[in-house]
């Protein structure tokens, strides 16, 4: 890809940063929609799960493959392609006629976001080849996550109050649409030198194996450990033939060289909990808010505030932060912070006073807001640039996977607690588990993130660099 202006540079973010908003919005406006919705089309527990996990689920299984193929016939088109699939299944969900058809047409978005943003983080890294340049990017990136924390709940409650739950899919037209002509006109097409040859057999082991585990948890308390059973050997089976068959294949789907880096695993292993923490987080404090306490939607978006501006407001500091000292600093600061909101929670109940709810939501915002950049900063970095779209991928196939697990964990271990005891009486005692894994999930990424930032972990990772077949010269890894 040719060198681009500063100017240029700066528009493809722009417009890379449109998709993210996107997907982001998605996932944060449904939430605030999830009472009106299991009112409107009698969902239970399960359902809610559902519909959001159907679209993380495939977008996680898809992911891999949207990156690889981007880098083997062209990012620009991959991510054309992502914005009019994605523009066309909101449209579809907005006229879902039932919780059935509303899954199912959340997957149809979701193969269009698989095409989103790991094929953006992508056309961004070889964009802004300076590693100190990138790192500033990538935290303008992960700012707009906090913007969609902060708009979605706002604007998702005024919809649902002002409208419906259904009117929330359609703030996602006229951005698709715009980023669409945009990116037309203005992101240059660009792929890796040799494409990677497709691996379906790699690909329909992922699906199985996210799938079989998915729907385990998720039905395990409605149907039973025996019941799920066979779902969880297939995800075993799944597991051990991908390891086995990825591992001997020339070019494969996941590279699992990519993995003898400590700081890369430990880039996946915290993309996984932060976002299980997300997801967690998010799901049970809709549900408390609205069902239990009996806010109405735009006041239940409101009290997203208090964790959605912290992330708004770090996002860019962690980025400078990773680019000047290193990805050890955000990450020690992240986990401490998510550490400390779920303990408010799980020991202190500090969902029931407005004061210690505050905190806690201020405390969780901050260490999402700094988690993010190293995340991403240390999937890509060290990595040859031909190989982008795949290692960028991983990381996005981790923290989708990460807030799938975390709200199909969260939420069946919360309808364990509640059975058919009252609601209202039975939520806080019964969310408690679930806050003890997320404070487990923070204590995972304040761990991981001193073992895998150091002198040991950036020797690990020039090794592994070493392996990686690139025609281009790899960039070392700031490691701290």
């Amino acid at each position: 890809m040719p060198e681009l202006s500063q100017r240029r540079r700066l528009l493809v973010l722009a417009i890379c940063c449109m998709s993210l908003l996107i997907v982001s919005l998605d996932n944060t406006v449904l939430n605030v929609a999830l009472p009106a919705m299991q009112r409107d089309l009698h969902a239970t527990t399960s359902g809610l799960q559902w519909t959001i996990d159907a679209y993380t689920l495939v977008l996680a299984s898809l992911l891999m493959l949207a990156g690889s193929t981007a880098d083997r016939i062209g990012r620009k088109k991959v991510f054309m392609a992502g914005l009019v699939i994605f523009t066309i299944g909101s449209v579809l969900c907005s006229l879902a006629p039932s919780l059935s058809l509303l899954i199912v047409f959340r997957m149809v978005q979701a193969v269009g976001g698989s095409m989103l943003n790991p094929v953006a983080m992508s056309i961004i890294t070889n964009t802004f080849t300076d590693a100190r340049e990138r790192a500033r990017a990538i935290g303008v990136w992960g700012a707009v996550v906090g913007i969609s924390m902060a708009a979605g709940p706002l604007v998702g409650g005024l919809l649902v109050q002002s409208v419906s739950w259904r009117s929330i899919f359609w703030i996602n037209l006229p951005v698709g649409l715009a980023a669409l002509l945009l990116t037309l006109r203005f992101v240059p097409e660009s792929r890796a030198p040799k494409g990677r040859r497709p691996d379906p057999v790699g690909q329909l082991l992922v699906i199985a194996l996210f799938g079989a585990l998915t729907y385990s948890i998720i039905e395990a308390p409605d149907s039973g450990a025996a019941a799920v059973a066979p779902f969880v050997a297939i995800a075993a089976v799944a597991l051990s033939a991908l390891l086995w068959y990825e591992s001997r294949r020339i070019e494969p789907l996941i590279d699992l060289r990519f993995f003898r880096s400590a700081p890369f695993s430990g880039a996946t292993v915290i993309a996984v909990g932060s976002f299980a923490a997300l997801g967690g987080f998010l799901f049970l404090s809709t549900l408390y808010l609205q069902n239990v306490r009996g806010l109405d939607a735009l006041h239940a978006g409101l009290w997203m505030l208090p964790m959605a501006a912290p992330t708004f407001l770090c996002a860019p500091v962690s980025g400078r932060l990773v680019g000047s000292r290193g990805p050890r600093l955000p990450l020690l600061i992240a986990g401490t912070a998510m550490t400390a909101s779920g303990v408010l929670f799980a020991a202190f109940d500090a969902e029931t006073s407005d004061v210690t709810r505050f905190l806690g939501y201020v405390l969780f915002g901050i260490g999402f807001g700094f988690v993010n950049a190293p995340i991403t900063n240390t999937a890509v970095s060290g990595m040859p640039r031909a190989q982008a779209g795949v290692a960028a991928a991983v990381a996005s196939t981790s923290r989708q996977l990460g807030q799938t697990l975390g709200v199909a964990v969260i939420g069946s271990v919360l309808a364990s607690g509640i059975g058919a005891a009252s609601y209202h009486q039975a939520f806080v005692p019964a969310a408690r588990p679930g806050w003890w894994i997320l404070t487990g999930c923070g204590l995972a990424v304040l761990v991981l993130g001193l073992l895998t930032s150091g002198r040991w972990a950036r020797a690990t990772a020039d090794r592994a660099a070493r392996t990686l077949q690139a025609p281009e010269i790899r960039e070392p890894v700031n490691a701290g």
